[in-house]
């Protein structure tokens, strides 16, 4: 796995051992964000279930001028650390060793609020719909705000009109979907 495109392209990043992850390929980590590069610079970004920190890393790499990374598994914050010291992004980066719920609620506290929110929690276990409803009314995101949920292809969206949310794309492949949401007016 490498960083795609920015100031640490090419440089390798190290994944996490075993099965409580599934990093994002290459392939679909470019498509994403070819998709939201040009309103990626500058901005405020927040990795849920961060895992290698991948995607994070991206968009430091990419012109985010921030970027919060929350995991709570020890393993995972340590190859986040590194990764970061890797690409040298550290400095533009904060890194959470919580549970999302919990480092949500910490962030909160902090006045933070986010441009683009990227969650790949573990699949059909129903974590984006409780996120996203601790989002709902959350300062941590405006009306401007992106969020960005990677989930199993089979992963039911219906719900989000009901809480307040728009589907505004989702993108498939072959073994999982990238799902873009904005509140509602």
């Amino acid at each position: 796995m490498r960083v795609i495109a920015g100031s640490a392209r090419r440089l390798l990043l190290k994944t996490v051992e075993g099965m409580d992850t599934r990093p994002t390929t290459d392939r679909i980590k470019e498509t994403l964000f070819n998709m939201i590069q040009n309103d990626l610079y500058g901005t405020a970004f927040l990795d849920l279930f961060a895992g290698s920190g991948a995607i994070g890393i991206e968009a430091l790499s990419r012109g985010a001028k921030e970027a919060v990374f929350i995991d709570n598994g020890n393993r995972q914050v340590s190859c986040i650390r590194e990764n970061l010291k890797t690409t040298r992004l550290g400095d533009r980066a904060t890194v959470m060793e919580s549970d999302v719920f919990s480092g949500l609620k910490i962030l909160e506290q902090r006045g933070i609020s986010f441009d683009f929110i990227f969650m790949d929690p573990p699949y059909d276990h129903g974590l984006e719909k409780r996120v996203l409803e601790v989002l709902t009314d959350s300062p941590l995101a405006s009306r401007d705000t992106v969020f960005i949920v990677e989930a199993s292809l089979n992963t039911d969206f219906s719900w989000a009109s009901a809480m307040g949310y728009a589907v505004v794309r989702s993108k498939e492949y072959k073994t999982n979907k990238h799902v873009f949401l904005t509140r509602k007016e």
